[in-house]
């Protein structure tokens, strides 16, 4: 029986994105998560699995666990380690992995682990 292919998996750097518009997101985090968690379930991303990864006060908009192709998680300290594991448990299990971020010093992190890279004006215009 053949291996399947390895999924696709998109990791998201939900504090990053948010932050790439400067729509007020700041007097509402929790709101902003949403939002961008609603985008992620209805958009035509050409990933089989999203791992919207939410810290501090944005954790309020969204409650953890997986809807449909979109897996919410809650950064238990910092968000940049966070997705540094999630990149990390998803390459070791054979899957693509991209992540959306801006953060310099995070993609060297997660290209360590051969992770691509994705703008988050990419991903802000796959979801419009």
């Amino acid at each position: 029986m053949a291996k399947p292919p390895p999924s696709t998996v998109l990791i998201v750097d939900g504090a990053n994105v948010v932050g790439a518009r400067p729509d007020g997101w700041w007097k509402d985090r929790a709101g902003a998560a949403q939002r961008l968690h609603e985008s992620l379930m209805v958009a035509a991303i050409p990933h089989e699995v999203v791992v919207l990864v939410l810290e501090g006060a944005a954790k309020g908009g969204v409650r953890p666990g997986r809807d449909a192709h979109v897996r919410t998680v809650h950064a238990q300290g910092n968000g940049d380690d966070t997705i540094v594991a999630e990149t990390e448990k998803a390459a070791a299990q054979g899957s693509r992995v991209s992540v959306v971020t801006a953060d310099r010093i995070l993609m060297g992190r997660v290209e360590r682990h051969g992770a691509m890279i994705m703008s988050p004006t990419w991903l802000l215009g796959e979801l419009d």
